[in-house]
Order: structure tokens, then sequence, then C-alpha cells
């Protein structure tokens, strides 16, 4: 089960911090990840992590996110210098087993059930 917290509201320039909490000792096995969608806009995939912890972002965001799994296993997603385009409804997903990097919609397995981000200037 993956569930996400820590969406919200933020201005231009702000940051948040999304969290999954990450249950099921399977996941340690697979590739993690935050996808997000926009209104009218395809899901995307925003940062992933592997399990041997390579991490990878898409390029617009490089730079201000981090991903990060927590002592705990969970999955964590800093977003710093928040930008109005950044704003949709951010996903946890887990891919399906031996998928590393960079991985798609088309690759997960499971998703949680997502976290409203709205960035305004």
């Amino acid at each position: 089960q993956l569930l996400e917290s820590g969406g919200g509201s933020a201005q231009a320039g702000g940051g948040l911090r999304l969290s999954c909490k990450v249950s099921g000792y399977h996941y340690n096995t697979r590739c993690m990840g935050w996808f997000r969608q926009g209104p009218g806009n395809e899901r995307e995939g925003v940062a992933t992590i592997d399990p041997d912890g390579t991490v990878d972002y898409l390029d617009s965001v490089k730079g201000r996110f981090t991903i990060s799994k927590d002592n705990n296993g969970n999955l964590v997603l800093q977003m710093n210098n928040l930008q109005i385009e950044d704003s949709g409804k951010y996903y946890c997903a887990a891919s399906m087993p031996g998928h590393i990097a960079p991985i798609t919609s088309r690759d997960i397995e499971y998703w949680g059930r997502g976290t409203q981000v709205t960035v305004s200037s």
C-alpha cells in the first residue's frame, strides 16, 4: 500500500515536502517514484529511485527536487523553488519487478491515491 501526504498550497519560490508511507516488504526491490498529472496533461514521471539508490529526475525539476527514502523505507520528495507549472496531483508509485530508472507510467504496478500540489504566484 502507498499513502501520500504533504501536499497543499505554496507560493512560487516556496517549498513543500511530500511523503509516501510504504507498507509491504516487497517495495525495497522495486524502483519507486513520484509522478504528477496536471489538468489536461498526461501523467509524467518527476523523480525515481532504484533499489540501489540511483536517482533520476525530470529535466524541469533537476536542482529543485530531491527524492529519497527515510529510515523507515518511506519515500520522500523535497520540492524547493516551486514554480506554477509544478502544480498538479502527485502520485507515489512502485514499478513492476525488474524495472530500473527511468520508468514511465506503463512500468508502474502500484499507485498511491495522490496528493494535490498547487503553486500560485
